[in-house]
């Protein structure tokens, strides 16, 4: 194969392929591990207020990608985003801080899925802590096996995946409408909290994990370089994925603790497997609902590992990564090399980490340099060049970005000072990182 002849991404997936592939991701095993989290942190039915928070930020922060990703439709999302927004001296300190917290963050998300996984596959057969993790990290070498293929098929294969998650939801859903108490589910009481400082506190951490369960909106922006018709379907997706997902979260809050005590859904660790024995008087169709949210968190996994092998693929082909990360598949035109690393580090992430860290370290770390960075830099890009063509403009511009921004420092400062100092640690050690390999090229250039 000559130079010319060097194989490059293809622009194989549909709006419809792109939204599945969105959808899938947001889902998971989240919404499943954190709703009784959320309920507990919110002691009761009040925890409404934490995913309809996670839902706004959802659709204002989604602005912000719709038109970075309408503009710059390339892989890698973050990557380019911030070298385009910030110019050529910031612009590579700020892309090189995301690479830095990417190779920590992304096998965290693939890890998180993993570990949920297979904690709520011991509701089918009891595990150890051994069996588990075999489990979890048997589950990342399925998935890195399955998308070991081209893009084409891979859009097909997340289109079956998402119409097995959007109807067990909805099969969750309306198994509840018959056994609903809204009184029960609208009982919006915040007397447990002795004082408002305590229920800020309290919402801003199950918002963290609310929003932990709409993460995903943007996996269309790292697959940049090959969607269809990109200026109109990464918007679209977006935007139709996040309106899905909001509506069927919101539902699914609403029925469980319209069926269930608040109390019994905050102390179980399987609250959905529990919902359907309650409504079906049967374990047998509970173990069957369960089945189906561990292929919802399988398909999850399968979209995180697909949008985030663009990444280091991304950066390699700009020259800011190992250029082995930049070879695409001579035959199914993927990152291989990437896929390949990416999912072997959250192999080893899976094996080491438990779920709860997981989920709080896998948000705190991204908010200040790639959530908040980007809403303040398309802010400053509208001032700064307002006749540049934007295929996407947000409504209301900018108050979706500055919306944006308030809610994630709202979470970011509401959250423990243990996991503050964690993310400020990062992005100092990243800036450090930079400034070494500044100096080291310098001297060998």
């Amino acid at each position: 194969m000559s130079a010319t002849d060097t194989p490059k991404l293809e622009r194989g997936l549909s709006l419809t392929q792109a939204t599945a592939i969105n959808m899938i991701d947001m889902v998971g095993i989240g919404p499943f591990v954190t709703l009784s989290m959320i309920i507990g942190m919110m002691q009761g039915p009040a925890s409404i207020f934490a995913w309809l928070l996670g839902a706004l930020l959802a659709y204002m922060d989604g602005m912000v990608w719709a038109e970075m990703g309408a503009k710059w439709p390339q892989a890698g999302g973050s990557y380019v985003f911030l070298q385009k927004l910030f110019g050529n001296k910031w612009g590579r300190l700020m892309a090189f801080l995301f690479i830095w917290q990417t190779t920590i963050q992304a096998p965290l998300v693939i890890a998180s899925g993993a570990i949920g996984f297979a904690k709520y596959a011991s509701f089918l057969v009891p595990l150890g802590d051994v069996q588990k993790k075999m489990v979890s990290g048997g589950l990342v070498i399925l998935l890195v096996v399955l998308l070991y293929r081209n893009i084409k098929s891979i859009g097909k294969i997340s289109v079956v995946l998402w119409v097995i998650t959007g109807g067990t939801i909805l099969w969750l859903i309306g198994s509840g409408i018959g056994h609903f108490n809204a009184r029960q589910a609208f009982d919006w009481r915040f007397d447990g909290f002795s004082s408002s400082t305590l229920l800020y506190a309290a919402l801003g951490r199950s918002s963290l994990n609310a929003v932990y369960s709409y993460l995903g909106y943007y996996n269309v922006c790292h697959l940049g370089a090959e969607i269809k018709d990109p200026a109109r379907n990464i918007p679209r997706s977006m935007l139709l994925s996040i309106t899905g997902i909001a509506i069927l979260y919101l539902g699914m809050q609403t029925v469980v603790v319209g069926v269930l005590p608040w109390q019994e859904a905050a102390a179980s660790d399987f609250v959905a497997s529990i919902y359907f024995e309650r409504i079906y008087n049967n374990h047998f169709v509970g173990q069957v609902a369960t089945f189906l949210i561990l292929i919802i968190a399988m398909a999850s996994l399968f979209s995180a590992i697909l949008g985030y092998s663009r990444i280091p693929y991304a950066a390699a082909q700009n020259g800011d990564f190992f250029s082995v990360f930049g070879k695409v598949h001579p035959r199914y035109k993927f990152p291989h090399v990437s896929l390949l690393a990416i999912g072997g580090a959250g192999f080893l992430f899976s094996l080491l980490f438990r779920l709860g860290e997981v989920i709080t370290t896998i948000l705190m770390m991204r908010i200040l340099i790639q959530f908040v960075s980007q809403a303040v830099g398309v802010i400053a890009w509208h001032y700064r060049r307002p006749h540049d063509e934007r295929p996407f403009r947000m409504p209301l511009f900018p108050l979706p970005a500055l919306l944006s921004i308030a809610i994630w420092l709202f979470i970011f400062f509401n959250n423990e000072t243990k996991y503050q100092l964690f993310a400020l640690g990062v992005i100092l050690s990243g800036i450090v990182a930079y400034q070494l390999r500044r100096l080291v090229l310098g001297k060998t250039t």
